[in-house]
């Protein structure tokens, strides 16, 4: 198996259904108390791309797509439309969105993370996926350079400062950016069905999120 750095197409991937997954394990006692438990310190995402599929184009997409993983032999990127940014989906990203440490003078890597807020429950989601264009940093509110400052890996989310450009004791690091999920599929058959000449469907294209 491998992980395929390519985007599951975006205009189907659009009109798919799906989203976070957790794992809550529930014993119910004597008492009509309960205890629960949860194995997961991650939640993992789950689509349904085929309400995406309207027209026989999309189908050609879709089945070249599939092929090339080989069903659900390698993993791929996938664009979550409700949530793809360090920031709400229609908002503007900016380097001080999301914070991702503080610097100590010596550590040049730092991991992207997404921080979720409720009434005052936290989750940090690790981001391995960046769309890499997107990714702006800043060091203490001042943003720095990608390319001559920082370097972005596509493939595990980690930024990298050169070496002039290590985040001294005590600042702050943030970041902004916009991110994919990696998945695989979840199925090895495509039940494709053709309604006429130019229109078809795959009611079902279920999709995962794998862990790296």
């Amino acid at each position: 198996m491998a992980f395929h750095e390519v985007r599951f197409p975006t205009a189907i991937a659009f009109g798919s259904s799906g989203g976070p997954e957790r794992r809550t394990e529930i014993v119910e006692l004597a008492s009509g108390h309960e205890e629960r438990n949860t194995p997961w310190s991650q939640s993992r995402r789950r689509f349904n791309a085929g309400f995406g599929v309207r027209s026989r184009d999309d189908l050609h997409e879709a089945i070249a797509f599939f092929e090339a993983r080989k069903g659900r032999l390698h993993g791929f990127r996938f664009k979550d439309h409700s949530d793809f940014k360090s920031c709400a989906p229609q908002q503007q990203t900016s380097a001080t969105d999301q914070r991702l440490g503080q610097g100590d003078g010596v550590t040049d890597t730092f991991q992207l993370s997404k921080t979720y807020l409720s009434g005052g429950e936290t989750y940090v989601r690790t981001i391995l996926k960046p769309v890499v264009t997107s990714v702006h940093v800043a060091v203490e509110g001042n943003e720095k350079t990608q390319g001559s400052e920082f370097t972005v890996d596509a493939a595990t989310g980690q930024i990298t400062f050169a070496f002039l450009s290590i985040p001294a004791e005590g600042e702050t690091v943030t970041a902004g950016f916009e991110f994919d999920v990696p998945v695989r599929f979840d199925t090895d058959y495509l039940d494709i069905r053709i309604s006429d000449f130019v229109a078809g469907d795959i009611p079902s294209i279920p999709i995962v999120e794998v862990r790296l």
